[in-house]
């Protein structure tokens, strides 16, 4: 038997846009429900993406410097071994921690939570099921849709969750493989073979195009391969999975390079050629809500509205970077604009962050960008080798490049590989924000010795390559 509640926004899915939305709309006043289908809130981010992901690069990262760079330091520590399961118990124990607080979150802003699989019904009808024939129907003024994205399976290598895996199992392998394969090369199949790599596994990236790491700037792209081929890394470009087949606990995948083929014998085989919008069972086909056709994301006016009156949409679900940070900022947004407020996102200045090591982070336009669209511009960049804090810390590998207007200096973009590079970012993104100059970043006093020194630098070197503006 249904139950009834009323809301002014039911938001479905619980995950960084998601529980976001539904802080900003309690401190609105709005009286909001969640609904979330997993037993555990957080959504992919918390529970099988960014948290997880990056707890395990963490902790491969202190066991690669244990065993390999700790002695260059004068710390000598004996033999170093694995404790795999320990390992993992830690980046559960994370996720477990993460996951209640926001638990806690929304509990301490009064926000109802339900869990069970939500589907629009109508405009303002939201039936959750919760299991053995119970359902409870919440109506609402607005309903919010924050469900996230789900691995794209590939035919001839669907996933079977023991072999030919995706990013979810790969988290928590149970042995670390001796041979690994990765069919794609973007940021989520670095992060994952960089941590398996470092824990020993032999680790050979698969990527249908001429190079990895696709969207980021060519010139930190190609440094990016070189360091990692370096750390062990062995790359396949131009180069796709034909078809796999598991056969006595192993993945025999055929691999298709300009005509040729190759076989290739593979312990685990990941799959991460990228995500899809996680719209199953939510009723937009039904009512038909306006979606992208090649894409499947959904379509949405610059307030967040689909087609469909008083439903909203964020996050993974519409065009766009599939990043937590973009969800987030989407989630306040849009409830800000369902309260009658301004609500806006600054598309231009999303950060995006690979947390290989070194990590790679950018901000604004790439330089292949930049000549496309026949801007005029220079640019500085400056090695970390030349930094006094990298040379303390041993990490020298990478560099910030910043790209200003050729005319007017503002900065059009900034790219940084190297240590610390994800937390650098920041300070880049609130300089496109706020329109600054190369010059601006110049004349502000960066700490020293810091990291931050090597974004000044080449803000400073900016002033030298004036020749290529036209």
């Amino acid at each position: 038997m249904a139950q009834q509640a009323q809301f002014d926004l039911v938001i479905i899915g619980s995950g960084p846009g998601g529980y976001v939305a539904a802080v900003r709309a309690a401190q609105l006043g709005l009286k909001t429900a969640v609904v979330e289908k997993a037993s555990r809130l957080g959504g992919v981010c918390l529970n099988v993406g960014c948290i997880p992901s990056k707890a395990l690069l963490d902790s491969s990262e202190y066991y690669h410097l244990a065993r390999d760079r700790f002695a260059e330091h004068g710390i000598k520590t004996g033999k170093v071994t694995l404790d795999l399961p320990a390992m993992l118990a830690r980046k559960d124990k994370v996720v477990e921690e993460l996951t209640e607080n926001v638990r806690r979150l929304l509990e301490g802003n009064k926000i109802e939570t339900f869990h069970g699989t939500a589907t629009v019904k109508a405009p303002g009808t939201v039936e959750v099921e919760t299991g053995k024939k119970r359902s409870t129907t919440l109506s609402a003024r607005n309903i919010l849709l924050a469900t996230g994205s789900e691995p794209i399976e590939v035919k001839g290598l669907e996933f079977d969750g023991k072999h030919i895996v995706s990013s979810t199992e790969a988290l928590s392998f149970d042995a670390v493989p001796k041979r690994l394969g990765i069919v794609g090369g973007g940021y989520i199949g670095l992060e994952l073979g960089s941590v398996w790599n470092r824990l020993g596994s032999m680790v050979t990236v698969i990527e249908m195009l001429p190079r990895i790491a696709a969207t980021l700037d060519g010139q930190v792209g190609r440094a990016l391969d070189r360091i990692l081929k370096k750390q062990g890394l062995a790359f396949k470009l131009n180069t796709r999975v034909v078809e796999a087949n598991v056969s006595r606990g192993k993945v025999k995948a055929v691999l298709e390079n300009d005509g040729k083929t190759e076989k290739m014998t593979f312990d685990r085989l990941l799959v991460s050629i990228g995500r899809r919008p996680l719209t199953r069972d939510l009723g937009v086909e039904a009512l038909k809500i306006k979606t992208d056709p090649k894409t499947g994301q959904i379509l949405v006016d610059e307030a967040y509205r689909t087609s469909l009156d008083g439903v909203y949409a964020i996050g993974d679900l519409v065009p766009g970077p599939m990043l937590a940070h973009k969800a987030s900022a989407e989630g306040i947004a849009a409830v800000e604009c369902i309260a009658g407020r301004a609500g806006e996102v600054n598309y231009d200045t999303i950060p995006s962050v690979v947390y290989t090591w070194p990590e790679v982070a950018s901000v604004g336009l790439t330089e292949e960008q930049v000549r496309e669209r026949k801007i005029p511009y220079c640019v500085g960049s400056f090695p970390f080798s030349g930094a006094g804090r990298a040379r303390c810390m041993g990490e020298t590998d990478g560099f910030v490049k910043l790209i200003s207007h050729g005319k007017t200096d503002r900065i059009l973009g900034v790219h940084i590989i190297g240590p610390r590079a994800a937390d650098m970012i920041a300070e880049c993104v609130l300089a496109l924000e706020f329109g600054a100059s190369s010059e601006d970043i110049a004349r502000t006093i960066h700490g020293h010795p810091t990291f931050s020194e090597a974004l000044q630098e080449a803000a400073m070197n900016v002033r030298n390559c004036s020749i290529y503006a036209s």
